[in-house]
């Protein structure tokens, strides 16, 4: 079966799940703190359909997919799914983005399907910071989340939304968790999807997150990045791990990007920045054909935008007023 590529050329190979649009945090950059619309369940991506989908992906070469949400571990019988999910042919890698404020008890049972990744969001590290981000005092129980993930092994990743007012005086004390500690902290520019279309004014884009670093660190050295890589990333001498800066909002890693997007009501968006293709639930509870669904999905690759200030531009409405939840990080 061919490959999924773009008009540009760039391969799609990373499928972002997001399995649930519910969330136990309401981040002020992600979430309203009231008056939120949950998505009915009927409306919700079916398990068997979530499967049927990365089966027939796989199919056109997507080889690695990223469970997001919302917080997926709120979503009932996530485990049974995963377990099918890993068995899928062709698919050589799941991960998982989380909060890890329930996470920590199926920390075991990730690890025997042979997940190996998570990426944990963590803004700050001050239980009253954490509080104010958040809406929620709930600091402790990623911070156990985070130290069982380590005991277990599991590669983790911790990513940082950089925030002007809020937590820039936490950006040297996440950095020194790679001191002692093999992981990787990502520091990421604020986007606008906030789930009440608050506008972004970007104090802090990722050249004034390396600049502030580098006073506290100057022996911070560039890596190679990986290909396909959303972030440009670091290590600082001496340090077990390794600083990412992911410029999400000046979106300078477009060029290599290798994603597809589903939301958990099934929409596809080709681009962070645009506001859904089409709706994949929909074309499949029609009737569709494997062949029509893979058809459906190659087309709407095929209008992608080169980047996402172009795919920002072709929005019918301008400004987002959707948050990362619905959109599934």
């Amino acid at each position: 079966m061919t490959a999924l590529h773009d008009k540009f050329g760039r391969p799609i190979t990373y499928l972002r799940l997001a399995v649930t649009d519910r969330c136990n945090l309401r981040c002020f950059y992600c979430m309203p703190a009231q008056g939120i619309e949950y998505v009915p369940q009927r409306q919700l991506l079916t398990y068997e359909e979530m499967l049927r989908l990365v089966r027939i992906l796989a199919g056109a070469g997507v080889r690695k997919v990223r469970i997001t949400g919302g917080e997926p571990f709120l979503r009932r019988d996530l485990m049974p799914f995963l377990s099918r999910l890993v068995a899928t042919p062709g698919i050589e890698a799941v991960r998982i983005t989380t909060n890890g404020v329930r996470t920590e008890p199926f920390l075991d049972e990730l690890y025997a399907l042979g997940i190996r990744s998570v990426n944990l969001s963590l803004d700050t590290l001050d239980r009253d910071r954490f509080a104010q981000i958040t809406r929620r005092d709930e600091l402790p129980a990623v911070l156990s989340t985070l130290e069982g993930l380590l005991r277990r092994g599991f590669e983790v990743k911790i990513n940082s939304v950089v925030m002007a007012g809020r937590n820039t005086d936490d950006l040297i004390p996440l950095a020194e968790l790679t001191r002692e500690l093999p992981i990787g902290v990502r520091f990421i520019e604020e986007m606008p999807f906030n789930g009440g279309g608050r506008e972004v004014q970007l104090e802090w884009d990722y050249r004034r997150i390396l600049e502030h670093l580098q006073t506290r660190f100057p022996q911070m050295e560039k890596l190679p990045d990986p290909p396909h890589s959303t972030s440009l990333n670091y290590r600082i001498a001496g340090h077990k791990g390794t600083i990412g800066l992911i410029p999400a909002y000046s979106r300078t890693f477009c060029g290599s990007c290798n994603r597809l997007r589903v939301t958990p009501l099934g929409k596809v968006r080709t681009c962070l920045y645009d506001e859904g293709v089409f709706n994949i639930r929909d074309v499949m509870r029609a009737g569709a054909t494997d062949q029509q669904v893979l058809d459906t999905i190659r087309e709407a690759i095929a209008m992608r935008a080169p980047n996402g200030f172009v795919a920002e531009q072709r929005r019918l409405q301008r400004s987002s007023s959707e948050s990362m939840a619905e959109i599934g990080g």
